[in-house]
């Protein structure tokens, strides 16, 4: 029987999930009434083949190694002894046999689980259970990374897509941002291509609301978590008004825990305990007095003349999460501002960045230490020295986490 030279066959990446049919190389095999000496001239024949099949009607009984064989008939008088005896005398009597229509996912589950055996020897493929052609385990750790590549290539795209998505959710709110403040710059630097953090602004003739938020996670969680939270803030703003920061927190705080199912009686175990941090601010116009209410966020304030950054803490309730309480109540902070006055707050993305000679976090002083330094500067140009001293802090340590923060200052009237 003239078979042609043994080769591996070039497999390409399909669309459709590939079978062990496209791992199926044509292959010489014996029977049991074949002899060693015609194993030898096989294996004599076909240099690269590195397992000989033997079938019985046409029904695959067992395989034999191309190492194993030569080692065994070159020891002394094996040779006289073996070469007209039964081929089975070496041959491995339980390999791996899998059928043509076998998806990759579940051949590799099983070979994983034979050993080293199938991935080194190959393994027989059958169809119907006869004996059509060997697999090797080396082409089939190719298919698998070519299928891995390709779905990896295909989350990619639509991470990049979900990407574009969130960064349109967050344009509104920034070119509200832009139009209604003179000296304001937002800093928003997801660690992944999409991210946890999120802000939403809403202008009005009297003056207007700001929110800086940290959702649980980051990357595509993360970003879930934002379309959950932003969309019940802005049912909140809609039902509620934008003034009262501490009565909108408390809003989404009943929304989240609603929606995941964290509101006891709902579920008795949730799937999700996720929630987020936030600082939510309403600045009136008419009074120059900043309305703060916090989760776990601080505000950085510097007025006019002060010698050091005043720090407004909120309070240390997160929003949503199973152990938060449905109806806690966020206090309401107020701030008197004035002409000049400096407002900087942040996710903690940037307080707990990892880095400098000690490898500790960023951490707050560092923050009022730059705010101080560059008290006269535009909020732009604060925010990108604040950039290039975390980038610097942070230096060959992998970014931590989603990083944001917004400064504004407040004018003089128009």
């Amino acid at each position: 029987m003239d078979i042609p030279t043994h080769r591996l066959p070039d497999y390409r990446p399909r669309f459709q999930q590939p079978s062990a049919a496209d791992l199926c190389v044509p292959t010489p095999s014996v029977t049991a009434e074949d002899s060693n000496e015609r194993v030898m001239e096989i294996f004599s024949k076909y240099r690269d083949l590195t397992s000989l099949p033997v079938t019985d009607n046409g029904k695959p009984i067992g395989l034999i190694n191309r190492g194993i064989f030569l080692t065994q008939m070159n020891k002394p008088f094996h040779k006289e002894v073996y070469s007209r005896k039964s081929s089975i005398a070496f041959m491995d009597k339980e390999p791996l046999v899998v059928e043509a229509d076998m998806d990759i996912e579940t051949l590799t589950f099983r070979a994983v689980n034979y050993g080293e055996k199938a991935l080194g020897d190959g393994f027989i493929i059958t169809d119907n259970g006869r004996f059509t052609g060997i697999g090797h385990g080396l082409q089939l750790m190719r298919v698998v990374a070519d299928m891995q590549a390709a779905r990896n290539r295909q989350i990619m795209h639509s991470i990049e897509y979900a990407s574009v998505i969130q960064r349109s959710m967050l344009r509104t709110s920034r070119d509200t941002m832009q139009h209604t403040l003179n000296d304001a710059d937002l800093v928003w630097e997801p660690r992944d291509v999409v991210g946890g953090d999120f802000y939403y602004f809403v202008a009005r003739h009297d003056g207007w609301f700001g929110t800086v938020a940290d959702c649980t996670g980051h990357g595509v969680p993360g970003a879930f978590m934002t379309l959950i939270a932003s969309s019940c803030l802005g049912q909140a703003i809609d039902q509620h008004g934008p003034t009262d920061p501490s009565l909108l927190l408390c809003s989404v705080n009943r929304g989240i825990k609603q929606m995941l199912g964290q509101v006891n009686g709902q579920d008795e175990t949730p799937e999700s305990d996720d929630g987020m941090d936030a600082a939510c601010f309403w600045y009136d116009a008419s009074t120059r007095q900043l309305l703060f209410a916090g989760a776990k966020t601080s505000l950085f304030v510097l007025h006019p003349g002060a010698d050091g950054v005043e720090m407004v803490d909120g309070d240390r309730e997160c929003v949503g999460y199973v152990d938060s309480g449905l109806d806690f109540t966020w206090q309401k902070r107020t701030v008197q501002m004035h002409a000049g006055s400096l407002v900087f707050v942040t996710t903690d993305g940037l307080i707990d960045q990892i880095g400098g000679p000690k490898s500790i976090a960023f951490g707050k002083r560092r923050i009022r230490d730059l705010i101080l330094s560059k008290r006269d500067r535009p909020c732009n140009e604060i925010n990108r020295a604040m950039q290039q001293a975390l980038n610097d802090w942070q230096g060959h340590n992998h970014r931590r986490d989603d990083v944001t923060f917004f400064c504004f200052r407040v004018q003089e009237p128009q």
